[in-house]
């Protein structure tokens, strides 16, 4: 059972549920479902949400992650235009898009997700991108970069020590901070998340933050892990609150510029805000 400071909070509100039917009318996926993401009835109460795109299945399988796998579905010629319908239609001024994996695809959907990223543009909002590390793959990288989103986010997800059992074999520790190195160094702001409550030290968490910020990573985000059912992997722990502040401290010493650290914080947990209220 879930502590009480990583309870999920149930949706209230008619913007929930309007956010809810915008994005099933036009067939469209978030991370907030899919991940079954903690924050989604604040979020959604407040009109925003994290866009997935490329697809609902992801090919790969992550051991904590409820996004499902297996068989991959042809890309919807009509998803860049949907979600920026919604984008519009729900009046958002900063978005976040994300997607699943698909290595199946020559180009691991880069083309596809630079469409997104330029119809939502369109529409006048700021966009931030959470993208998977494309094999490191720099022209897919650079696809993405090349549509000018104002943060580029690539999670490392965990330590160097368990990053081999908590993801999929084809990612990899150094592979995501090289991602995020080839962004910071053509100039973009970059973020990235680590989990807490999979056996992970303090003294391992720390590294991990020097060795994003080696790679010039400004934007952190630290959350507890949650088992999204008996098929992942379980919880190791549950952090109290104190120690998500103490590594936010150690974070700000560090020298990131925007730190979110608690229980239920993820990746786009109030993105606007880590965008807006960087320190520089």
């Amino acid at each position: 059972m879930h502590p009480d400071y990583a309870k999920i909070k149930l949706p209230t509100g008619e913007t929930f549920f309007d956010t809810k039917k915008e994005v099933d009318s036009l067939n469209l996926h978030t991370v907030c479902e899919e991940a079954r993401c903690p924050n989604k009835g604040e979020c959604w109460s407040d009109g925003t949400a994290t866009f997935m795109v490329l697809g609902k299945n992801c090919s790969r399988t992550c051991s904590f992650c409820s996004v499902t796998h297996g068989f991959v579905q042809p890309l919807d010629p009509l998803e860049p235009l949907n979600v920026a319908t919604a984008v519009r239609e729900m009046g958002l001024k900063y978005v976040v898009i994300t997607s699943v994996d698909r290595d199946d695809l020559s180009d691991q959907g880069a083309h596809h997700f630079a469409n997104v990223i330029r119809e939502v543009k369109k529409t006048g909002a700021s966009v931030e991108v959470l993208i998977p590390d494309f094999r490191g793959n720099k022209d897919c990288i650079d696809e993405i970069l090349n549509e000018t989103p104002v943060v580029l986010a690539h999670n490392v997800e965990t330590v160097r020590r368990l990053s081999p059992t908590v993801r999929d074999h084809r990612a990899s520790y150094d592979q995501s901070l090289e991602v995020l190195r080839h962004a910071a160094s053509k100039g973009f702001v970059t973020k990235s998340s680590i989990m807490l409550g999979l056996g992970e030290t303090d003294e391992e968490v720390t590294e991990t933050m020097r060795d994003l910020r080696n790679v010039a990573v400004s934007l952190l985000t630290i959350g507890q892990y949650l088992r999204p059912s008996r098929v992942q992997l379980p919880v190791v722990e549950y952090s109290r609150p104190g120690r998500f502040e103490k590594l936010k401290e150690i974070g700000y010493e560090l020298g990131f510029q925007y730190v979110a650290s608690g229980p239920l914080v993820r990746t786009s947990y109030k993105a606007a805000e880590a965008w807006t209220m960087r320190r520089h």
